[in-house]
This record gives structure tokens, C-alpha cells and sequence, in this order.
């Protein structure tokens, strides 16, 4: 059995608690120190119990207090070796017996969770998701994806439970005030992900175990939550996806969801 919560999603910083009766972990730090003690409060959970961080990549919003909570706290960060060249400021506040480097693809372990990474793309030295399995439950956090791959559906394959971006509506993105620049890197290879593309995703894998999506890492300018999840929901039944099958539900930008539990 494994728990899930969103303490925060989007742009604006990232922050994922998982937990088993004997671990529990972060995925990713990128809003303050204080505004991620204060939504594990809200769950009724404390830093202090943290065994693990680990790491998707280097962008600011998934990092920004990495450091400052590694240090305070003694916790180890699981992170792969480029992405933490690629943060020195934090590095230096991470002792060295708290720098743990993975290699994406090769499983490791902590407590009783077994975790694998996987490879994303998007525009940073060398991002990744996550599987995270305990027993026979498999939960899959995978944002911050310019593209869907063959290899990103057979990583999430499996999966009970998938944290999967949802970041932009086409249209939005198309006439919002963003510079050309911007609009381009978003929409491309290595941007993120529109909510067309997560229905297309979900839709591919909906026959594969899966039984609860959330979307996260929604745009505040370019999305919005009951659009993100309208989108998804139409593309399910245009594909004749039973949607009574499937629960779905979006990440918040500024609270924790609630607790989900996978089994």
C-alpha cells in the first residue's frame, strides 16, 4: 500500500509526499522551507519523519528549498550526478553523506519502496520521472514532458496510480502574452506537456492497470483546472473509455490534495 499526496503542483513550485508505514519521502522541494513544513502540517505529517528527497530535476521550482531542508533536517537527497552539478548553490548545502546518486534506469531502494527512474524530455541536463513500487503497488510521477515516447508508456505501464503533466491548452498558449520565445519552448520537444497530449496519454494507457490519474504541473496563465480536466475527460470517451473506471482529479497549485491511497 502505498500513499500519495500533491502538496503543491505547478510553475509556481513542486512538492510530492509518498508514504508507507515505514518510509516516507518528498519528490522534489521547489517551494520554500516553510510553505513545505506547513503543507505536510496540513496532512498530518513532519519533516522531521522524512527519510528521503528525491530529485526529478534542476529547474528552480522543483529545487528551491532542496538544500535549506537536506541540511536542517539531516535528510538525504537521491539525485542523479549532472542534475546536481547543475544546482551548486544547493549542492554546497547538502552534506556529503546526504548526496546520494542514482543512475537513471537502475533501481535503488529505501526503506521499503523500490524506485526506478526513467528519462523525460524536457530542457534541462538530465530530467527524470519516477516508479515508485512497494509491493505489488506501482505509482508513476512523470511532468515536465515535452513528448510522449513508446519507452515514457512502457515506464508508466503498470501503474495504479499516475501523477501525469498537464500544463497548457493549446488555444491559451497560442494567444496568451507570453513571448514567441517562451510559447515555443513550452510547446516543444522539451517543454511541457497540453492537456490534448495528457488525454492522448491516459487514453494509451487507461487498459494497462491503471485505475487513478492526477494532472499536475498546470500553467497558472496558460490552463485552467476545470479545463485541464474536461479535455481529458472528453478525449477518454471520444476513445470509448469507460470513465466510471478511472478516477480523475488535478493537482493544486497553492494547497495539498487529499491523501491517496494505492494499492
Amino acid at each position: 500500500m502505498l500513499d500519495f499526496c500533491s502538496l503543491y503542483s505547478g510553475s509556481s513550485g513542486n512538492c510530492l509526499f509518498v508514504k508507507t508505514e515505514k518510509t516516507k519521502l518528498l519528490v522534489d522541494c521547489g517551494t520554500s522551507l516553510k510553505k513545505v513544513q506547513e503543507g505536510l502540517i496540513e496532512i498530518g505529517e513532519k519533516i522531521e519523519d522524512i527519510d528521503a528527497i528525491l530529485v526529478t530535476h534542476e529547474h528552480v521550482d522543483h529545487i528551491n528549498s532542496l538544500g535549506n531542508a537536506s541540511k536542517k533536517f539531516d535528510i538525504p537527497v537521491y539525485i542523479n550526478f549532472e542534475t546536481l552539478e547543475a544546482i551548486p548553490n544547493q549542492k554546497e548545502k547538502i552534506e556529503t553523506h546526504n548526496q546520494k546518486i542514482f543512475e537513471i534506469g537502475k533501481e535503488f531502494k529505501i526503506g521499503d519502496l523500490a524506485i526506478n527512474s526513467f528519462s523525460i524530455p524536457h530542457d534541462a541536463v538530465n530530467p527524470c520521472g519516477f516508479n515508485i513500487y512497494n509491493n505489488k503497488s506501482k505509482l508513476t510521477i512523470a511532468t515536465d514532458l515535452g513528448h510522449i515516447t513508446d519507452e515514457l508508456i512502457d515506464n508508466m505501464k503498470g501503474s495504479s496510480f499516475i501523477l501525469l503533466e498537464s500544463n497548457y491548452d493549446d488555444e491559451i498558449l497560442k494567444y496568451s502574452k507570453y513571448p514567441y520565445s517562451l510559447k515555443k519552448r513550452i510547446a516543444g520537444p522539451n517543454g511541457h506537456l497540453s492537456n490534448d497530449m495528457a488525454g492522448k496519454t491516459i487514453t494509451k494507457l487507461a487498459k494497462s492497470d491503471l485505475k487513478e490519474i492526477m494532472l499536475g504541473h498546470l500553467s497558472k496563465e496558460n490552463n485552467f483546472p476545470e479545463l485541464a480536466y474536461q479535455t481529458v475527460i472528453e478525449e477518454l470517451q471520444s476513445n470509448n473509455i469507460d470513465i466510471n473506471e478511472l478516477r480523475l482529479s488535478v493537482a493544486n497549485r497553492y494547497n495539498p490534495t487529499k491523501v491517496i491511497k494505492i494499492s
